[in-house]
């Protein structure tokens, strides 16, 4: 007992606000106080239910802090060692205000109702710590969200990631039937003061959507007939959400079809219409504003300007709390948006290419994880020529594919070092001689090979004919199936990199230069994830080439995938939040972004789930090199 209780005593001397008392008053705090043990996904206190009667002090362990709001989880704050809850209830004694569940084994040190309002009239220190620390976190979340739903002024954290459609999107829906006249539907929507109309098939089913920006485009600045039927001009397939999505998707959705219009669809039936207009309103910014900024431009100086924004859509989106592959997926629509209006410059400049051709994304970008702006990685594949047109061919490319990369780097896409990108005559190549290149790495996977393989296996189709990036990845998996030794060299690759944590489990830095007392967490930590997720994905024929999007298909097909996908798709969120969050800080201290931190500036909780992550990619690796252990090298 007098051990537990000295314990109790060192650990307040280490913590706020205790360890402003003088050694007496801790003493006689410790003598009262009790420790508790909650298991793992143990509810501590409970939303709405019984006050607390206790100040939680987390000695070991963690929990997180949320409300249920209109059946959704608002996540409040997490709580790690040292950290206190329970201190609102407390003081109210009315009702506790959130639920507290325990994310980990926790051990909690509780001190008594009576022993917290002592300390509190007697020391004022104690009293405006935990005033001051409390009371702003707690407020109703609800009601500030309302609010600012009403006044449609600024914004509240998670506001895109909290409010569905249904609730802004537009009730007043009118629909016309396919044969109506373009000039009478142009009349219903201005005497409804409405953007949008939907049309209806012969059966009474929507089989489009006609806007205002149809009619400036397709009528007025075409000098087309009134009189021809709204069908002829009408948008499909119709673009459709769920009611109760929320206003995230509807942004994701708009990016990816160039629309601004969307149907919202409640228990089969049309129940109204979400726009643009509606999520400027709800938040104050919208990445499809940005698009559209992008889509007019007609000169690269236009795209300049509008490229310039990511750093704030990224800065509002981390403030709001969205996920990490949430913001990569806005800047994935964004980058390609650009990407594809400077190949459609480039077709201007150039003229239309001589033979159908694939621009495709390679690396991160390839993968949709980009975070800002990262170097080219980028190639072209064209169909292949007769022999009398390739020398031709290859002069258009050369000069189409450099006047690209020049025009990327004006929009802050700096040149890849490894000089792997489409103006690089090695990586523009017809189809058959990319074939070619896969079929040398794989059956011959040594040196650059497979290195290449790692950089080239994850591309994606960007703009131009997808069906020979199509036809590339086909040839890919056929060629691969059972290719134990090129595997095995790609195990290799997955667990060269091994997690920076030492015997003790204590994070290992740089010892110097640089990069002192930091650790580099994309080669340390994303990168072996990146890597055993494609070897997972090779062995089983994936087609998908996101990280998350791979372990999503591959917990249906694959043994240690089912068994730690859940725990890898965590884990990768978690370490692109890090690095994204870091790298935004270092943005807007006019710093160049790197993955550098340290561990030493992250919270107890952050630490925590680090170490777990880098103990999660080190088990991984063992299993990998016991598998593969004839051909790691």
């Amino acid at each position: 007992m007098v051990k537990i209780i000295e314990d109790i005593i060192e650990f307040f001397k280490s913590i706020p606000p205790f360890e402003f008392l003088d050694n007496e008053v801790i003493n006689s705090i410790a003598v009262k106080t009790a420790m508790e043990f909650y298991p793992k996904n143990t509810h501590i206190l409970l939303q709405d239910s019984l006050p607390s009667e206790f100040l939680y002090i987390i000695k070991k362990g963690g929990v997180k802090v949320y409300r249920r709001v209109n059946n959704e989880e608002v996540i409040i704050d997490y709580r790690s060692e040292g950290d206190s809850f329970g201190f609102v209830s407390l003081i109210s004694g009315d009702k506790s205000r959130a639920n507290v569940v325990a994310i980990d084994d926790t051990i909690c040190y509780l001190i008594s109702k009576e022993t917290v309002l002592t300390l509190m009239n007697t020391y004022p220190e104690i009293r405006d710590f935990y005033l001051k620390s409390f009371m702003n976190i707690y407020l109703d979340k609800k009601y500030m969200e309302e609010s600012v739903k009403k006044t449609l002024t600024g914004s509240v954290d998670k506001i895109l990631f909290t409010t569905t459609v249904e609730e802004i999107g537009s009730k007043n829906v009118i629909s016309i039937p396919e044969h109506t006249s373009i000039k009478e539907a142009a009349t219903i929507m201005c005497e409804n003061g409405i953007s949008s109309l939907i049309v209806l098939n012969s059966e009474g089913i929507p089989a489009g959507i006609i806007t205002d920006k149809d009619l400036r485009r397709k009528v007025v600045a075409a000098a087309m007939d009134v009189n021809e039927p709204v069908k002829n001009i009408m948008s499909f397939p119709i673009i459709k959400i769920d009611a109760k999505d929320y206003c995230f998707e509807a942004i994701v959705r708009m990016l990816k079809y160039n629309i601004h219009h969307l149907l919202v669809i409640k228990n089969g039936q049309i129940d109204g219409v979400i726009t643009n207009h509606d999520i400027m309103m709800l938040q104050g910014f919208s990445p499809v504003t940005i698009v559209r900024d992008i889509e007019i431009q007609q000169s690269i100086d236009g795209l300049i300007n509008a490229s310039k924004q990511m750093t704030n859509i990224v800065g509002n989106l981390l403030h709001q709390g969205a996920k990490a592959s949430n913001i990569t997926r806005i800047i994935t629509e964004i980058n390609d948006r650009i990407v594809k209006k400077i190949i459609q410059f480039a077709e201007r400049e150039f003229g239309l290419p001589p033979v159908p051709y694939c621009w495709i994304a390679l690396g991160s970008e390839g993968r949709k994880e980009q975070t800002f702006k990262t170097d080219q990685d980028n190639a072209l594949i064209y169909a292949d020529p007769a022999s009398e047109q390739e020398e031709s061919i290859k002069k258009y490319f050369l000069e189409f594919t450099n006047y690209i990369k020049d025009n990327l780097l004006k929009c802050g896409f700096p040149p890849c070092p490894g000089d792997i990108m489409a103006s690089n005559p090695r990586w523009c190549q017809p189809l058959k001689m990319w074939k070619k290149y896969f079929s040398q790495w794989v059956y011959a996977p040594k040196g650059e090979s497979i290195t290449f393989s790692a950089i080239f296996f994850d591309f994606r189709g960007i703009y131009g004919d997808l069906s020979l990036e199509e036809s590339l990845r086909e040839y890919l998996l056929t060629i691969i199936k059972d290719q134990k030794i090129f595997l095995g060299y790609l195990a290799n690759l997955a667990v060269k990199n091994r997690p920076p944590l030492g015997f003790f489990k204590t994070f290992v830095v740089e010892k110097s230069g640089e990069h002192k007392d930091k650790l580099n967490l994309k080669i340390k930590g994303i990168a072996p994830i990146i890597d055993i997720v494609r070897l997972f994905s090779l062995e089983k024929g994936v087609r998908d080439t996101s990280t998350l999007e791979r372990i999503e298909t591959l917990k249906h097909k694959h043994a240690l995938a089912k068994e730690y996908g859940e725990e890898l798709i965590y884990a990768f969120e978690f370490l692109m939040f890090l690095r994204m969050k870091h790298q935004y800080e270092q943005v807007i201290q006019g710093m160049m972004p790197d993955n550098f931190i340290n561990p030493e500036t992250l919270s107890n909780l952050e630490k925590k789930l680090l170490k777990d992550t880098f103990h999660l990619i080190s088990k991984l690796q063992d299993i990998l090199i016991e598998r593969y252990k004839l051909m790691i090298i």
